[in-house]
């Protein structure tokens, strides 16, 4: 592991593997270089890249925060990582990642190219809006030292079924979900108003100069589907593509190829 400084003083860990032009992955709610979907998706991309793989704030090995959080914060823990890489890379990003990695490109100089999956928006009817008040609420939560209800109720906003969530709550994997719980309404800052059913504000991401290609899963629920399409339309010349068979919870090898074929 390598550990940078972020512009507020936050400690962010990272690690490196492979060869060929820098690839900065980033990761969506609750997971890390130590539980969840890149650490496989870094393996599968090592042969194509040299891979920056970094625990978002309040994550993993990375510090909680020296400064009180705003979204800008975590573009300046890209920043940080961006300069690590030496001041050049293409980042390719999944979930509420996504956002973060478009916002960010759109105010960074150094992104060459974006590969984004399934940001998870609502911008139609084809999922009930997001409560105004679920922000507030998880944090009231957390705040209450109730971070497994935060992880349930933020779950239970993605579709997982009312039973799923009660057997999730018994495995490991949940346990590691609450330790980061905290860093959930880092996540729904970033998202913003983008759950509201509406359609997007381009203006967001009017500066956006990288090359971007927004993918989503061909079995995914149709209101990822129709996020991703939307924002592929809302960012200034961006591709759109769908992977066959995939969902929210993708395949790393065929996440791999497609992004090797989007950065090339």
């Amino acid at each position: 592991m390598s550990t940078v400084i972020s512009a507020d003083g936050t400690h962010i860990g990272y690690s490196v593997t492979g060869s060929g032009p820098a690839l900065i992955l980033i990761d969506g709610a609750m997971t890390h270089r130590g539980f969840g979907p890149m650490p496989k998706l870094a393996a599968a991309l090592q042969d194509s890249f040299t891979v920056y793989l970094y625990d978002r704030r309040g994550r993993g090995e990375s510090g909680p925060g020296v400064t009180a959080y705003t979204p800008h914060r975590e573009v300046e823990d890209l920043a940080a990582v961006l300069e690590a890489a030496g001041g050049s890379a293409h980042v390719a990003a999944v979930s509420s990642g996504a956002v973060l990695a478009a916002d960010a490109a759109a105010t960074l100089d150094g992104i060459t190219g974006l590969a984004l999956y399934e940001p998870p928006m609502i911008v139609d009817g084809s999922h009930a809006p997001r409560p105004e008040d679920f922000v507030s609420r998880v944090e009231a939560m957390i705040a209450a030292g109730d971070e497994g209800g935060a992880v349930r109720a933020f779950l239970r906003s993605v579709d997982v079924p009312p039973l799923a969530v009660a057997l999730m709550s018994l495995t490991p994997p949940f346990r590691k979900m609450k330790a980061s719980a905290a860093t959930l309404p880092h996540d729904l800052r970033i998202l913003g108003d983008t759950g509201r059913g509406q359609p997007l504000d381009a203006e967001r991401w009017a500066k956006l100069s990288a090359p971007a290609t927004v993918l989503d899963g061909g079995r995914s629920p149709q209101y990822m589907r129709s996020a991703a399409r939307a924002l592929s339309q809302a960012l200034p010349g961006a591709g759109y593509r769908t992977l066959p068979g995939q969902t929210h919870m993708f395949n790393a090898a065929v996440l791999a190829a497609a992004i090797k074929q989007c950065l090339r």
